[in-house]
């Protein structure tokens, strides 16, 4: 089975419709798939919710969806770099499902485990919990405490970026940009990845292969990559 394909628009070819749900890896600009999120920019599908840690910035990962309306839904535990982001959500055009950043990890990675929900104490007593099942389980003490319900996120589509990759798909992620990538993979019912590197299957330490290809479907070689970076603070030192 061939899994690489020649471009961003080819490997997402089919699997784009309207009102669809995206999983998408990357934590601010680290590790963001973002030749993927441009094909799907162009592509032009609409009414998109994305359960991704955060939109990106202005202009930038997902944010460029959210400069061209194309997104109806975030599903998110950050969103505090992006302006747009912030008018769509207080002017009512963009729907936030606010979840907490552990949380939100889990469950991509239970859903891809094939759990469809699970209890967790994070969020009790907050907002994050109202209008979901509570139930009380024991503690380490053996205390009675009360447990939300959160349930997995069965994504249509997974769209993740990895450092390198073998021929059959196993995967290798680049330090953190591992982060939200190696869940994110595993809920949709495809996953398309972005690599910066495609080597000979049996070319790559076993013991080191993050992901295995039996998740990935479709790849793209997407690099070369500009650095991107979110802030820029300097210092003046004194010379001499």
């Amino acid at each position: 089975m061939n899994k690489l394909y020649p471009s961003a628009e080819a490997a997402l070819s089919g699997l784009l419709h309207d009102d669809m749900l995206i999983a998408s890896g990357g934590f601010g600009l680290c590790g963001i798939p973002e030749r993927l999120l441009q094909a799907i920019q162009a592509s032009g599908v609409k009414g998109l919710t994305f359960a991704s840690n955060n939109a990106g910035i202005d202009n930038e990962g997902i944010g460029m969806l959210l400069r061209t309306q194309q997104v109806k839904k975030m599903i998110s535990s950050y969103v505090g770099e992006n302006k747009e982001f912030e008018r769509q959500f207080l002017s009512g055009e963009l729907e936030v499902e606010f979840s907490p950043q552990g949380t939100l990890a889990e469950r991509m990675r239970a859903a891809g485990a094939g759990i469809p929900g699970f209890y967790t104490k994070t969020g009790v007593g907050t907002q994050v919990a109202e209008g979901k099942e509570v139930k009380q389980f024991p503690n380490r003490e053996g205390e009675m405490e009360d447990y939300i319900l959160e349930q997995g996120i069965f994504a249509d589509l997974s769209i993740v970026k990895a450092w390198k990759a073998d021929e059959t798909g196993n995967l290798v992620f680049r330090k953190t940009a591992r982060n939200f990538n190696l869940p994110a993979a595993t809920c949709g019912k495809v996953c398309v990845v972005e690599v910066e590197e495609v080597v000979p299957a049996g070319a790559l330490d076993p013991d080191s292969i993050h992901l295995p290809g039996v998740y990935v479907q479709r790849m793209i070689v997407g690099a070369p990559y500009d650095k991107k970076i979110e802030f820029v603070t300097t210092r003046e030192t004194e010379m001499g």
